[in-house]
C-alpha cells in the first residue's frame, strides 16, 4: 500500500506540471487583456499615455515572453509563494487562506447532508423493492436530480422574506466567533447542495444494494436466521459501497472548488467566487493559483478514493 501511494504521488507530479502549464497559457488567451482593462480603468481618472501603458506592463511583468513569466511563477511556487495579485499587489496565498475555509465548510456540510439523505433512503428503497415506499424514494431521487439548485436557493430566500420577513444572514460569521450563527448561515445552502448530490447517490445505493442482496452469501446469512439489520449493515452495505464511494469522490471537489452560484446567491466569500472574480478582471495570477490548488486537491481526492476501495474490499490488492 505504501509503495502504491508513493508511486501515485510521483505520477501526480507531471500531471500537475501539465495542468499548471495549460492553465497559465489558456487564461492569457481569453479575450480582454488585463493590461487593456487596467488602462481603460485608469483612463477614467485621467489621460493614459503610451509611456504609462509601458510602465504598467513592466510593473505587471508582462513585458517579457510568456515562457519567462511561467518560469518566474514556477520559481515562486517552489519557494512557497503562489504569486501576487495583479490588481491588489498582495500575495495570492493570503486571499486563499481566507476563502478556502468557507468553501471547505460549505462543501463538507453538503456532502455529509447528502449522504445522510441518500444512504438510508437508498437502502430502504432496495429492501422494499416495488412497494409504495420504493416508488416514493425513487421519485424523491429523480426530483433532487431534476430541480436546479440555483432556482431552489432563490426560492428559499424570496418566499421566507415575503411570508415571514426572514432573510438569511449575508455577512460572513466566523465559526470561532459565533459557532451557532456560523452554522445558521451555512446550513441552508449546504442542504440545497446536499439535496442535489443525494439524488444520484440514492439511485446508485438502491441499485448496488439490490445486486448485493441477491448474492449467495446474503442468502446464507438469511438462512442462518440473522436479523435484517445485521445482514444489511454488516454483510451487504460494505460490499455495495465501492461504486457509491466513487460517486462521493466525484462530489468531493466541492470541498475545494465550491459552487459559484450558491456562493454568489448567499454571499459566501469562497474559492468559487474568488476564481470567477479573478477571471472577470483577468487577474491571471489568482486564476492560475486557484486552478492549481483545485488540481492538487483532485489528485489527492482520487488517491484517497482508490485507497478506500482496498479497505472496503479485501480482494483488491495494490502491488
Amino acid at each position: 500500500m505504501r509503495n502504491y501511494i508513493f508511486r501515485r504521488l510521483l505520477l501526480a507530479i507531471p500531471t500537475i506540471f501539465f495542468v499548471s502549464l495549460l492553465v497559465f497559457t489558456l487564461i492569457r488567451l481569453v479575450p480582454g487583456n488585463v493590461l487593456d482593462i487596467m488602462v481603460a480603468d485608469y483612463g477614467t481618472i485621467g489621460q493614459v499615455t503610451p509611456m504609462d501603458r509601458a510602465a504598467i506592463k513592466h510593473a505587471l511583468g508582462m513585458d517579457v515572453p510568456i515562457y519567462v513569466q511561467y518560469g518566474k511563477w514556477m520559481d515562486q511556487i517552489f519557494h512557497g509563494n503562489l504569486g501576487e495579485s495583479l490588481w491588489k499587489q498582495t500575495p495570492v496565498i493570503d486571499d486563499i487562506k481566507v476563502r478556502w475555509p468557507v468553501t471547505f465548510e460549505l462543501g463538507l456540510l453538503a456532502i455529509i447532508i447528502g449522504q445522510i439523505i441518500a444512504l438510508p433512503i437508498g437502502i430502504y428503497s432496495a429492501l422494499r423493492q416495488d412497494t409504495w415506499g420504493d416508488y416514493v424514494a425513487r421519485s424523491i431521487a429523480i426530483l433532487f436530480i431534476a430541480v436546479p439548485g440555483f432556482w431552489l436557493a432563490t426560492l428559499v430566500i424570496v418566499y421566507p422574506s415575503i411570508w415571514w420577513g426572514y432573510m438569511p444572514p449575508f455577512k460572513l460569521i466566523q465559526f470561532a466567533a459565533n459557532p451557532l450563527g456560523n452554522l445558521r448561515m451555512f446550513i441552508v445552502p449546504a442542504i440545497i447542495l446536499g439535496m442535489g448530490m443525494s439524488g444520484g447517490t440514492m439511485r446508485m445505493t438502491r441499485t448496488m444494494m439490490l445486486e448485493v442482496m441477491r448474492q449467495d452469501y446474503i442468502r446464507t446469512a438469511w438462512a442462518k436466521g440473522l436479523k435484517e439489520r445485521i445482514v444489511v449493515i454488516r454483510h451487504a452495505l460494505k460490499n455495495a459501497l465501492i461504486p457509491i464511494v466513487t460517486i462521493i469522490g466525484q462530489q468531493a471537489p466541492v470541498l475545494v472548488g465550491g459552487t459559484v452560484i450558491i456562493e454568489s446567491i448567499y454571499n459566501l466569500p469562497g474559492m468559487g467566487r474568488l476564481t470567477i472574480d479573478a477571471i472577470s478582471t483577468r487577474d491571471y495570477t489568482v486564476v492560475s493559483a486557484c486552478l492549481l490548488i483545485f488540481s492538487l486537491a483532485l489528485v489527492l481526492i482520487n488517491l484517497i478514493t482508490d485507497v478506500t476501495y482496498g479497505y472496503l474490499d479485501p480482494r483488491i490488492h495494490y502491488n
